[in-house]
């Protein structure tokens, strides 16, 4: 019975993602780089992600109980890893080819 406690958290999730069009593990990442005021290329909204999604998963926990424990421990541990999946990619290539992040000013292609 995840989100107990508070049952609309998912929902806002949900809404904001569907109302800015952005998947919310891309969302994350840059939200923490906009509250932070650092490029999406800087270590710290990675890492505000990161603490982020821990912290979700262990609420998960909290709230949840599966028959299987190591069921429920697995699907967590899947869902960081396919949740800093996208923040990890914006964070390499950011550092390495910044210029695909950028748009291009109008005649200087």
């Amino acid at each position: 019975m995840g989100g107990m406690a508070f049952p609309g958290w998912y929902q806002v999730k949900l809404f904001v993602e569907h109302a800015m069009g952005i998947s919310m593990d891309a969302l994350h990442v840059l939200i923490a780089a906009k509250l932070m005021r650092r490029s999406a290329a800087s270590l710290g909204p990675w890492l505000a992600t990161l603490i982020l999604e821990l912290g979700n998963e262990a609420y998960d926990l909290g709230v949840e109980r599966w028959p299987d424990p190591g069921s429920q421990l697995g699907e967590g541990f899947k869902d960081i890893l396919l949740t800093m999946a996208l923040p990890t990619l914006l964070l390499l290539v950011a550092r390495s080819r910044p210029s695909l992040l950028v748009a291009t000013p109008p005649g200087k292609d």
